[in-house]
């Protein structure tokens, strides 16, 4: 029994929708903090279009031209437009919009179980500054850690609670602490939570939520990006169960086949 939610927010009708047969949309940080201006200049927005309705995500810049984000919010779009360095969500340092033949989805990935749940994304060239930047990926010496314990953050402009229906106008982040792989299997079963993924704990109503999917998971100590937001429960964002995230060094290998960055 399926009781996960993948966390893109249709922005055409307001409402949840399902990318699959079972899971539903989610998304933004609810009761998170309210991020300054260039604190985290590697988030960018993102807003799918495909056949006249439309979705938003989050996504990390992890190179002058590739965004990562995750494989359900690129899954059926004809083209997103990229809201770069923004604390205010429609308010970017500057906007590229770009077709699906720059989305790199990975090949198997799959929408029931929410396997390999990562995509990247080709665009023209940006110039880094204060307001926008690169994050730093994990070495591979990494991939042997299970992060159990650490202090993390995720950030973006999800929904800020299970009564809304809307994105966030500015950016919201909140810390979180890194729970065990069994820890959340009990909630979301071994087919779902793998090895090549990160849960979190998200305790007095604190969780990623509607809209937040493909953004940023980084650790605390050094900013390193360790995971990309993939799934909730669909019970709602503030009932105390684990957020699932793609594990970031589960995939190294495949970013840089895909698009030459490095870890």
């Amino acid at each position: 029994m399926k009781i996960f939610v993948v966390i893109a927010l249709i922005l055409a009708t307001g409402a949840l929708a399902d990318l699959s047969s079972n899971p539903s949309i989610q998304g933004r940080i609810t009761n998170g903090q309210t991020a300054t201006e260039g604190q985290f200049p590697h988030q960018v927005g993102l807003s799918f279009s495909a056949s006249g309705s439309s979705w938003w995500c989050g996504g990390s810049l992890i190179d002058s031209q590739w965004v990562l984000t995750a494989a359900h919010c690129t899954s059926g779009a004809s083209s997103v437009t990229i809201y770069y360095g923004a604390t205010v969500r429609t308010k970017a340092q500057f906007t590229q919009k770009v077709t699906s033949s720059n989305f790199i989805q990975h090949a198997s990935y799959n929408s029931v179980i929410l396997r390999n749940d990562i995509s990247l994304i080709k665009t023209p060239s940006v110039t880094f500054s204060s307001l926008v930047n690169k994050v730093q990926l994990p070495s591979i010496a990494s991939s042997y850690s299970t992060y159990v314990g650490s202090q993390v953050i995720a950030s973006g402009w999800g929904r800020l609670s299970d009564s809304t229906t809307s994105v966030a106008t500015n950016l919201q982040y909140a810390n979180f602490e890194v729970i065990s792989q069994a820890t959340c299997q009990s909630t979301y079963g071994i087919l779902t939570v793998t090895s090549k993924v990160i849960c979190i704990a998200t305790p007095n109503q604190t969780s990623t939520c509607q809209g937040d999917s493909g953004g940023p998971l980084i650790l605390a100590s050094n900013g390193l990006l360790i995971g990309v937001t993939s799934f909730g429960h669909e019970d709602g964002c503030q009932i105390g169960a684990p957020a699932g995230f793609t594990r970031v060094t589960s995939y190294l290998d495949w970013i840089k086949e895909n698009s030459g960055v490095s870890y």
